[in-house]
């Protein structure tokens, strides 16, 4: 059995996963602090988008951006002589994209669940808005924004349709869990698809473990 898939997956969920955490908390602060409430429901749309589209559309969008004949993509090779389609980092981009959108709702949903007043009361006292961040609100909101992470996570190990697109299904080099079971079922080897399915089962009934614990942890501290 060829485990490369599995530390494919398992490599490019936990790299996406550390970006897509801060990107999804960065961007849920942000969109909290605008004042306007027609901008705010516009970026939030934008940044939800990922989440309500077709992972192949999204993954064409992807490709259309970083193709090696578009401006992006362009650039990346004149300048760094380096393309990013059918990479493995064009897995993790795949990942980010696609699971993003869980970890922002999640982390902002969190963070405007946590009471106004007290968040005030800090600022009345001189503490400077960075700290009333990371010191007051982030805590208050840890349990909300580690179950949007593991959520974000999840999504990120079974993704298919936009890593098939911008990354391929190379063998050893794109092929993630997902796209393992897909290739092994196109070549009827039932058996072969199937240790797979077993894997990325274990590893989603751990990630399931882990979201019922951030809940229980939700309840205790609230």
């Amino acid at each position: 059995m060829d485990l490369s898939p599995v530390l494919i997956s398992l490599k490019t969920s936990v790299i996406s996963i550390i970006f897509t955490f801060f990107l999804g908390i960065w961007a849920a602060r942000a969109v909290i602090a605008l004042k306007s409430e027609r901008a705010k429901a516009i970026l939030d749309g934008v940044l939800t988008l990922p989440l309500v589209l077709p992972p192949t559309v999204a993954g064409f969008f992807l490709l259309y951006i970083f193709g090696v004949k578009r401006p992006i993509g362009k650039l990346l090779l004149a300048v760094f002589s380096y393309k990013i389609v059918f990479t493995w980092q064009a897995t993790v981009l795949a990942a980010v994209v696609i699971s993003f959108p869980l970890m922002y709702r999640s982390a902002r949903g969190a963070f405007e669940l946590v009471d106004e007043n007290v968040l005030n009361a800090a600022r009345t006292l001189g503490i400077p808005e960075r700290k009333v961040f990371w010191k007051i609100l982030m805590p208050m909101a840890m349990p909300g924004v580690l179950s949007g992470g593991v959520l974000a996570f999840a999504r990120g190990l079974g993704e298919f349709g936009a890593t098939a697109m911008i990354a391929g299904n190379i063998a050893g080099k794109t092929r993630t869990l997902p796209l393992a079971i897909y290739s092994e079922v196109a070549a009827g080897d039932m058996e072969g698809a199937g240790k797979y399915v077993i894997i990325i089962v274990a590893i989603s009934l751990l990630i399931v473990a882990g979201m019922n614990t951030a809940a229980a942890g939700k309840k205790k501290f609230s």
